[in-house]
This record gives C-alpha cells, structure tokens and sequence, in this order.
C-alpha cells in the first residue's frame, strides 16, 4: 500500500485527489494540508511514501516548501500544478530542486478522469525511486562538456526521448551539444506550458538553439526542438528537407506526446540516417519505436539503470534488444555524436 499526502490550499482539488485515489486498491490517502505549515505536521504524524504538492499557495509557496524538505525530510514528491505561465515556472524549477514529475490539475484543459490516471501512474513510479539518489543526482553541479566527437554532416538526425527524471538528464545531454550538432528531436513527458517553459530555460544555458516546437518546424543543424505538451510530434520529408509535424491524435502509451510516435516516424522517414536515444522514464513509451530505429538501420542508445532515476522505458528497450548501446547518462552526449559521424 502506498500512503500518499495531498498538499493544496483549494479543497476542491484535495477532495476531488483524496477521492479519486482512493478507489485505487494500492493507493491509500493518509492525509491532505491546505498549506506547507500544517503540511509538516501531517508528514510527521502520517509517514507518507510520496506526496503531491501545489506549487502556488499562501503563506509559502511549493517551491520552497520542496527545498526545505528535500534537505531535511526528502520524501518523493509530484507537483500538481495549474496551467499559469508563473506556475508552469515553478513547476519545472522544482523538478530541477528534487520533485519527481508534474501533472496539471483538472480543470477546462485536462478532465478529471485523464488527469487522476497519470497521476495514479506517476505515484507507483515515484514510490519506488530512491529518493537519496535522485537528491545525489540534482545536487550535483552540472558543468559543460566539450564533447570530443565533431560532427562531419548535417545530413543525420538525434531523437531523444525521456519521462520521470528526464528534465536534467536531457539537460546533461544537451550542455555536451557544440554549435555544429545535428539537429535534435526530443520527447519530454510533460504537460502543455510546461514544455515551452523547459524550452526556454535550456535555450538560455546551451549553445545550440532551443524552442518548444511549431507545427512545420524545419529540422536544423545547431537546433533542438521539443514537442510541446499534449500533441506529438512526428518527423516528416518535405522534398529535400526535415520538418516536423504536429498531431493531435489519441495518446500512445498513456501519453501526448509519445515518444513511440516520435521514434516510428524516426524509423519511417530518417531510417539509418538517424541515432536514437532512450532515456530515464516510467512506462514502456519508446521501446519499440527504438526497436523499430534499430531495424531500420539508426544506431540506438537507452541510458543504463544505474544513472535513470526510473529504468522503465530504458530498461524495456534493453529487454527487447532495441538498445544497441546501453550507457551511463555522462557518456551518452559523446557516443551519440560519434555515432552520428559514423552512421
């Protein structure tokens, strides 16, 4: 059984989460708080293995709320946030200070029932991390390195997909990216608003060129574009040049957008022209599109268990042999440039 603790200062939404999960057989609601001061009292008292925690509230907002407890009482924790431009900031911020995942609240974007099943999802995942190794791994300082593969052609393409744990590891592997990279494709699971504000942070610290996608997007050298929240994105041949395309079709794996959908448009259209990298996540989303990549000639990479936070969808790949290369996050920047030069 695990105990869960809502942390929200509207008690529509902590009566709307306390009921929905509670129909769930292995999910108990030990507790809710309207705000992080009786939020510590509840934690003591109740124990919890995870927690979901508002970003904007009264008296202290999430964010530090989450900092104080990630260095005194570290439990996992996922952020339910609205879908403001200051929320989605503070959302991703605290995914960057230690919080596992982040999930919209219900409301006229995301119903109840889509809303409740992601977050059912992502309490199963974060109650089995291990908390003192996701801390380890975000309070490390993240440097800059010069890769040591450059790239000879423009011709080839990165794909990269990522869930739980996935904002700092693409981020690992971005900071290794030189001006003259291939173009880059991510999936981030993450809600709509969110994506353009991780977007935008890691355009500011890289130095290739970074936005959240369009829809006809042309796919560049020095670029990495990453699909925004709820629609997927799809790589697409316009005559002699890449672009993207964006669709607003059923999720796939329980996601919008997928990364399978990503990955089988990179097997379909870039075939042994492409790399592709698989990294920390919940779920099995991407496992066979990179399967798919690997048979159609791309060479393929998942990170390896002992660096993702979760081996969900790494460790899958590994399982059906679409990983080629299974590598620790700090070496897979410069294995997939080298691959990218030899392909």
């Amino acid at each position: 059984m695990i105990k869960v603790l809502i942390i929200d200062d509207s008690a529509v939404v902590r009566h709307v989460l306390t009921k929905e999960l509670s129909k769930t057989p292995d999910i108990k609601v030990v507790g809710s708080a309207s705000d992080p001061y009786f939020a510590r009292d509840r934690i003591l008292a109740c124990k919890p293995d995870v927690i979901t925690l508002d970003i904007e509230m009264p008296r202290m907002d999430g964010l530090t709320f989450l900092k104080k407890l990630m260095a005194q009482y570290p439990i996992p924790t996922i952020i339910v946030s609205s879908l403001t431009q200051q929320g989605s900031a503070m959302a991703l911020e605290a995914m960057y200070c230690g919080a596992v995942d982040v999930v919209c609240k219900p409301g006229t974007a995301y119903t109840v029932d889509s809303i409740c099943s992601i977050l059912i999802d992502q309490i199963r995942a974060a109650s089995r991390i291990d908390i003192h190794k996701l801390q380890r791994r975000f309070n490390t300082h993240r440097v800059k390195v010069q890769p040591t593969a450059m790239i000879a052609t423009t011709d080839r393409i990165l794909a990269i997909g990522a869930s739980t744990g996935g904002t700092t590891a693409i981020e690992t592997v971005l900071l290794s990216m030189p001006p003259t990279s291939p173009p880059i494709l991510i999936v981030q699971h993450m809600p709509e608003k969110f994506t353009k504000a991780f977007a935008d942070r890691l355009d500011k610290i890289c130095e290739i060129e970074i936005k959240e996608a369009a829809d006809g997007d042309s796919v560049l050298p020095g670029r990495a574009l990453i699909a925004p929240g709820n629609h997927h994105m799809i790589l697409r041949r316009n005559g002699s040049r890449y672009c993207v395309q964006l669709k607003d079709t059923p999720p796939v794996f329980h996601q919008r957008p997928s990364v399978e959908v990503l990955f089988q448009s990179m097997a379909m259209f870039a075939g042994n022209n492409a790399v592709g990298v698989l990294l920390t996540g919940m779920g099995t989303d991407g496992a066979q599109g990179l399967l798919a990549m690997r048979q159609a000639g791309a060479s393929t990479i998942a990170q390896n268990q002992s660096t993702s936070v979760v081996w969900g969808m790494p460790g899958e790949a590994v399982k059906i042999g679409a990983a080629e290369y299974v590598l620790p996050l700090n070496k897979i920047a410069d294995k997939a440039l080298l691959l990218i030069n030899q392909t």
